[in-house]
């Protein structure tokens, strides 16, 4: 069984980008537009991986982040930052983020995101 992941993003051609990038090696189980929406679709679909925005409305992705790991303190969350991020980018690590890719996003830099986590 291939690994399930979710997609969270506001922006729809991210959100679009990633399902691209993903979809031939990995199941594409939902997309959210904002934190909130990820809690709830990580409640609904378990996924085995979350590609998370930090920025969004409605519960940044390190409030979502917190959110998912007091559900499920084993989740995978990839935090997906802009460059020059860095002081959200620690913020994310101390709300359990398990790794991170840069935006704008490269295809081999976000497999290998993925593939270290799936991994560990």
């Amino acid at each position: 069984m291939s690994t399930g992941v979710l997609i969270v993003d506001d922006s729809h051609f991210m959100r679009n980008l990633l399902r691209q990038i993903l979809e031939q090696d990995y199941r594409i189980l939902g997309e959210a537009s904002n934190g909130a929406e990820a809690v709830k679709l990580y409640k609904e679909h378990d996924p085995d991986i979350v590609m998370m925005d930090i920025v969004m409305p409605k519960a940044n992705g390190i409030k979502a982040t917190a959110a998912i790991k007091k559900i499920d303190p084993d989740a995978q969350v990839i935090m997906c930052t802009s460059v020059g991020q860095r002081e959200k980018m620690k913020l994310a690590v101390k709300a359990g983020a398990d790794g991170y890719v840069t935006k704008p996003f490269e295809e081999h830099s976000v497999r290998k995101a993925l593939s270290d986590v799936v991994a560990a």
